[in-house]
């Protein structure tokens, strides 16, 4: 009798950690910027390896069907955090809406400009009347334009081509000299595994400032600040293990979805994209920001000129 009253003891004990700690966590809604992929790889581990769980969070990581949807979604309250790109927050701050950066994924830009390597064009200045191809339109003449002040031309030195999605295909088939656009992570090998060696041009090297390439944003209006720095201590705590024990990470992250991510084309970006992200995602360099800020600004990108300062809240 007593055997069987502490066994049920325990169990109900037992029981009622277990829902004390599911009560205990707190649900976070994230968007990313697009489908999975190499560049969420300090995401996927932290969720892989209970990294946010051991932070009291529980995150409910959401693939968008409109990249320029997440930041939007924040803005209005529907979401918690979402995945974005450095010069959008700035765009998205400059025109109102009430975003704060509260995390960095990728630290480096990963846009290039990207032609083929078979000796056609071996310089900036060999685009010259040349087509370069692009996937949206928006702020390419800014940094085309700046690129190409570097070796003495202007955008209108080139013949600008909206291409679509298909900026690998564009360049690979010779629609177009060279493309604006394609990721030095992803698009270079996957012109690689179809036989094509390409070459790219870096824009931090030629004249256009630095940035971060994917951020993380909440409301500036609700934000949860003990939410966040949970939630960047874990992905710290991920991009370390990632750092640290990259091929067992590969492993862990393909475990995620096997069906899509485990092939050629994203295990060649995951190795290319390690050295890319945050190592200390919550810190930030407030004129970095305003420099980038500053460039937009002077080529009419934005109208009004934020000040970095008023949406990098710190989250101590």
């Amino acid at each position: 009798m007593k055997k069987h009253f502490l066994l049920t003891s325990l169990t109900l004990l037992f029981t009622l950690f277990t829902q004390s700690t599911m009560a205990q966590e707190k649900k976070v809604t994230l968007m990313l910027d697009w489908f999975v992929n190499p560049n969420h790889g300090p995401i996927v581990i932290a969720q892989q390896r209970g990294y946010f769980k051991q932070q009291g969070l529980s995150i409910d990581i959401q693939e968008p069907a409109d990249p320029s949807l997440p930041p939007k979604l924040v803005a209005a309250g529907n979401l918690d955090l979402a995945i974005t790109y450095q010069p959008n927050l700035i765009i998205d701050v400059a025109e109102g809406l009430p975003l704060v950066r509260s995390a960095t994924l990728i630290a480096t830009p990963l846009n290039t400009l990207m032609v083929l390597d078979n000796g056609k064009i071996n310089n900036l200045s060999d685009l010259k009347d040349k087509k370069v191809g692009i996937a949206i339109s928006g702020s390419e003449e800014a940094i085309i334009g700046k690129m190409l002040e570097t070796v003495n031309l202007t955008y209108n030195d080139v013949e600008i081509i909206n291409v679509g999605w298909a900026l690998s295909a564009s360049l690979a088939s010779g629609k177009v000299d060279a493309i604006w656009g394609g990721l030095r992570n992803f698009e270079s090998n996957q012109l690689a595994l179809e036989g094509f060696e390409s070459k790219a041009y870096f824009p931090e090297e030629h004249g256009v400032p630095a940035y971060d390439e994917l951020i993380f944003v909440a409301n500036a209006n609700n934000y949860d600040a003990a939410m966040i720095k949970a939630f960047n201590k874990a992905l710290e705590q991920a991009t370390i293990y990632i750092t640290n024990h990259p091929q067992a990470a590969w492993k862990e992250f393909v475990s995620y979805a096997p069906d899509t991510l485990d092939n050629e084309l994203n295990k060649r970006a995951w190795k290319d994209t390690l050295s890319r992200f945050a190592l200390r995602p919550s810190a930030v360099d407030l004129t970095r920001y305003d420099d980038y800020a500053q460039f937009m600004f002077d080529n009419k990108l934005i109208k009004k000129l934020p000040q970095a300062k008023d949406y990098m809240p710190s989250f101590k």
